[in-house]
C-alpha cells in the first residue's frame, strides 16, 4: 500500500503461556474505514489496547508504525497526544458530570486555573451538532440514554482531533436513525483523511460502511479483503473456520396453550439504569398493553430504543412496578420482585449482562448457581457435590469455553459470559424466558449456538419473548413479531414479515394492530 497510514509488523502478546496475538501483520491506508473482525477471543481487544497505549511498549513483541514512524507508547495519554482515540464498547463517561465536562475532561479551557465555561459550552455545542445530538452541553450525562451517551463518547473522541479513530461495537446501543447519523459522520471524517478502524459483529454494517476488512481468529491473522470482494458467508467462514449454513434455524416447535397473558398492562415506575433513580412512567393511561405468548412460541418484540421494550420485560420479571394484570397459565399472579417472578418460573436475561446478570469477579460455578441455591442446599448449607454436578452439566449444555469452573467470569469472552447468564436462568427450569438483547456484542459463532439453544428450548415447550434491536434477528428467530412505539403495541406481524413493514410500524404510533 503506497498510502499506508498504520502498519503492524509481527505483533504478538502473551498472557501466561497462551498467546492472545501471534505475529499479526497488516496495513491500513490513510483515510480508510477498515473493519476488524473475529469471534470473541480472537484478539481484537488485545490489539486495540496495544494501539492505544493500554499495553505499553515492552509488554508485547513486534512493532507498529503510524505515518511511517515507529510508535512506542508508554501510556494512553501519549497515544491520545499522537492522535489515537478509542471509543470502547464499555462507555467511560462520568455520569454525574455534564456533557461538556465529559467531552473536554482533562483538557478544559482554563486560564489561571479557572475554567472558561462559555468557551467550554460553545465548543461542546459544535461537536454535539456534528454527531447529531440535540442536547444542552450543561445536561448531566446520567439523564441520557445509552445511545445518546455513545454519541457523547464520539464527540469526546472528536475533541482530541484524532487521526486514528478506533470504534469498538459503536452501534450496539444506537437506533437505526442514530446509526445512519454515525455512518454519515464517519464518511465525513474519512473525507477529512481520518483513518478509522471499525470493530463490529454486524456484518451488514461492515459491508455497507467499510472499505476493507481484516479477520483475526484465535489470535492469528487470517486475511485482509476488500469488502466488495467478499460475501457475508465467506466472511463468516474466515471468522469461525467452519461453515454456518443457517444462522437463523427454521422454527420446529409446536405452539401450545397460552403461558403468559397481559391485560391493560402499564409499567408505572421505570428504573433509570444510569442514575439508579426512580421516575414516573411516561406511558399514557390509555396505552395499556394486551399481549399473549404460548408454549413453544418465540414472540419477537421490535421497536426503536426508548419504545418501552426493556421496561415491558423488566416489569413482567418483577423488576419494575406496573399496573394491569399478569396471567400465567390462566391464573392471575402479582410480582413485587424478581424473586416472585422466578418462583413462578419467569426468568429474565437482561440487556446489560455485566451489571444485572453476573458477578464478574466471581467464578463460573458461583454465577451459575446463584438462582438455584435453595435447590442444592440443605438447612442453608450448600451441597458441594450437587453444586459441582449442576455446574458441570450446565457448562456442557451451554458449551461454555473455560479453563475450569473456577475461572472468573470477567475473564470470559462476551459470548461465553452470555452463555453463563442463560445457563443460570435455565437452571430454574422456567416456563417463560424473557430475552433482552441476548446477542448484543457477541460474535457470529456464539450467536449461532445461542440461536440453536433458543429454538431447542421452544421445541421443548418453553414460551419465549425475544427483544432485539437487530431487526434481522427478530425476523429470523420469531414465530410472531409485536412492534412497540412509545410504550404501546402498535402492530403485529406473522413470521415472514418484511423488514420495511416492521420499521414502518416502529416509527409510526398511529398504525393499528393487524
Amino acid at each position: 500500500m503506497g498510502n499506508s497510514f498504520l502498519r503492524l509488523k509481527n505483533i504478538s502478546k502473551k498472557f501466561g503461556d497462551s498467546y492472545a496475538l501471534l505475529d499479526i501483520s497488516f496495513e491500513v491506508e490513510r483515510g480508510e474505514i477498515h473493519a476488524l473482525c473475529g469471534e470473541n477471543g480472537a484478539g481484537k481487544s488485545t490489539l486495540i489496547k496495544i494501539l492505544s497505549g493500554v499495553y505499553s511498549s515492552g509488554n508485547y513483541a513486534g512493532s507498529f508504525f503510524i505515518d511511517g514512524k515507529e510508535i512506542q507508547f508508554k501510556n494512553i495519554h501519549e497515544a491520545e497526544q499522537s492522535g489515537v482515540a478509542v471509543i470502547h464498547q464499555e462507555l467511560s463517561l462520568v455520569k454525574n458530570m455534564s456533557i461538556a465536562e465529559n467531552t473536554f475532561l482533562g483538557k478544559e479551557f482554563s486560564r489561571y486555573g479557572i475554567i472558561a465555561q462559555h468557551t467550554l459550552h460553545s465548543e461542546t455545542k459544535k461537536l454535539l451538532e456534528k454527531v447529531g445530538l440535540n442536547h444542552s452541553p450543561e445536561k448531566e450525562v446520567s439523564e441520557l440514554g445509552i445511545g445518546e451517551q455513545q454519541l457523547v463518547e464520539i464527540a469526546k473522541a472528536l475533541s482530541k482531533k484524532a487521526q486514528l479513530l478506533i470504534l469498538d461495537e459503536p452501534t450496539t446501543a444506537l437506533t437505526e436513525v442514530e446509526t445512519e447519523k454515525l455512518f454519515a459522520l464517519l464518511h465525513e471524517l474519512k473525507e477529512q483523511q481520518v483513518t478509522i478502524i471499525y470493530i463490529s459483529h454486524r456484518l451488514k454494517e461492515i459491508k455497507s460502511l467499510c472499505d476493507k476488512v481484516t479477520v483475526l481468529r484465535d489470535g492469528k491473522f487470517i486475511a485482509t479483503k476488500s469488502v466488495n470482494e467478499i460475501s457475508e458467508r465467506e466472511l463468516i467462514h474466515l471468522m469461525v473456520g467452519r461453515e454456518i449454513t443457517e444462522l437463523y434455524p427454521e422454527p420446529n416447535s409446536e405452539i401450545g396453550e397460552t403461558v403468559l397473558e397481559l391485560k391493560n398492562f402499564i409499567p408505572n415506575v421505570q428504573l433509570d439504569l444510569q442514575s439508579s433513580r426512580n421516575k414516573k412512567s411516561d406511558f399514557k393511561s390509555d396505552s395499556g398493553i394486551n399481549l399473549s405468548v404460548h408454549s413453544g412460541e418465540i414472540l419477537g418484540i421490535a421497536g426503536l430504543m426508548g419504545s418501552g421494550r426493556t421496561e415491558l420485560l423488566m416489569s413482567v420479571a418483577g423488576a419494575e412496578k406496573y399496573s394491569g394484570k399478569i396471567f400465567l397459565n390462566g391464573k392471575e399472579v402479582k410480582f413485587n420482585s424478581p424473586a416472585d417472578a422466578l418462583s413462578h418460573g419467569v426468568a429474565l436475561v437482561s440487556e446489560d449482562r455485566k451489571r444485572f446478570g453476573l458477578v464478574l469477579p466471581q467464578s463460573i460455578r458461583f454465577n451459575l448457581n446463584l438462582s438455584t441455591l435453595k435447590k442444592i442446599s440443605s438447612s442453608t448449607v450448600v451441597s458441594r457435590s450437587k453444586e459441582l454436578l449442576q455446574t458441570l452439566s450446565s457448562i456442557e449444555q451451554m458449551r461454555v469455553k473455560n479453563s475450569s469452573a473456577e475461572q472468573a467470569v470477567e475473564n470470559l469472552s462476551g459470548g461465553n459470559q452470555q452463555k453463563v447468564v442463560l445457563g443460570k436462568m435455565l437452571l430454574i427450569q422456567p416456563k417463560l424466558l424473557l430475552l433482552d438483547e441476548p446477542t448484543r456484542g457477541i460474535d457470529v459463532g456464539a450467536r449461532a449456538e445461542i440461536y440453536e439453544l433458543i429454538h431447542k428450548l421452544a421445541a421443548q415447550g418453553m414460551a419465549i419473548i425475544l427483544v432485539s434491536s437487530d431487526l434481522p434477528e427478530v425476523l429470523g428467530m420469531s414465530h410472531r413479531i409485536a412492534v412497540m412505539h412509545e410504550g404501546k403495541i402498535v402492530a403485529e406481524f406473522p413470521r415472514g414479515a418484511l423488514q420495511e413493514e416492521v420499521m414502518s410500524a416502529a416509527t409510526n404510533s398511529d398504525l393499528k394492530i393487524s
